[in-house]
């Protein structure tokens, strides 16, 4: 009897910043029918348990590790869905939130792949929000900026030098490793005690959220020695973080 050759597509779903109830409903219908998943170090692998007929192959990309280039990725999937039909490229957060998402589906679509785009939850939005920090809020910030802290090189972002002059809410991403020099940054620039907030781990059950003023929070970081990608935000709106909160009253308790 003649093989029935699968028909190739991908599906490009973001996962949410690592709580697997963050997952959209469509995205995890995807999962479910996946023949093969592609996943990034970001992605919280219990969600691969609803998978689990699927081949599972680690794409991600860690401090000082990759499993694979960008363009063995892309490669990957046009093999994989060409060998085994329904591809699943999952990927942490919003997979065109500094996620290289496009990237991906434009090579799919150049090979004749059928391809389709599902939303995450971005990080960006999300762990702040999970933090109690809205990246909005009437009267004290009424836009936000989103930025990686980190360029394909290592080195870090210049656009920070533009930013500090808006009146908005800044949300880093991949800027851990560049603590210092983003506090240097503003308090350069005569900001010091703008609010600001580390949470890494964020939506996960070792979330941790560390907060203080541009001025302190590097060393605050470092002293804690927390681990795990983070997300960094500054602005007014740090101030309604639960942990803001508390420090103001142990500060009051205790003088």
């Amino acid at each position: 009897m003649k093989q029935i050759k699968p028909i190739p597509r991908i599906s490009l779903v973001g996962a949410g910043p690592g709580d697997i109830e963050l997952i959209s409903v469509k995205g995890l219908n995807r999962l479910k029918k996946a023949d093969v998943v592609l996943y990034d170090a970001l992605v919280n692998e219990e969600l691969l348990t609803y998978a689990p007929t699927a081949k599972k192959i680690f794409v991600g990309k860690r401090k000082g590790y990759k499993a694979y280039e960008q363009e063995q990725i892309n490669q990957l999937l046009v093999d994989t869905a060409n060998e085994f039909g329904h591809v699943v490229r999952l990927k942490g957060g919003d997979s065109f939130v500094f996620g290289r998402g496009m990237e991906e589906i434009q090579f799919a679509q150049q090979h004749a792949i059928t391809t389709e785009v599902i939303p995450g939850i971005s990080s960006s939005i999300s762990v702040p929000a999970l933090a109690n920090i809205p990246v909005t809020h009437r009267g004290l910030s009424n836009s936000f900026v989103v930025l990686s802290a980190t360029l394909a090189d290592g080195s870090l972002n210049p656009e920070l030098q533009k930013v500090i002059s808006f009146n908005a809410t800044i949300v880093i991403l991949m800027g851990l490793s560049h603590m210092e020099q983003i506090a240097e940054i503003f308090v350069e620039n005569l900001k010091p005690d703008i609010p600001a907030a580390v949470i890494c781990n964020g939506s996960l059950p070792e979330q941790e959220i560390i907060t203080g003023t541009i001025r302190t929070i590097s060393q605050q970081y470092k002293k804690s020695g927390v681990q795990g990608p983070g997300v960094i935000v500054i602005g007014e709106v740090v101030g309604f973080a639960k942990e803001f909160n508390k420090q103001l009253t142990d500060s009051i308790c205790f003088s």
